[in-house]
């Protein structure tokens, strides 16, 4: 199946923006990120859909999945 990722912010460097990617059945969001070999530690949040999802939401053929570092401001 065929999931769409979007990295933001500092995710991106040296990566990418947006990329389909293919996954088998049943993998989690964890799964996803580990595969993208993304430093957990970077992530903060994550949209599937335009949804808040939690690391062990299962993903779904389509789904598109956002992933957002530690945002700062002030």
């Amino acid at each position: 199946m065929i999931v769409n990722v979007k990295l933001f912010a500092t995710l991106r460097i040296n990566r990418f923006s947006e990329k389909k990617i293919e996954v088998m059945p049943k993998t989690t969001i964890i799964e996803l990120i580990k595969g993208l070999e993304l430093p957990l530690e970077q992530v903060n949040i994550i949209f599937v859909n335009g949804r808040h999802a939690k690391p062990e939401t299962e993903l779904k053929d389509g789904d598109e999945v956002a992933i957002f570092p530690p945002i700062g401001g002030g």
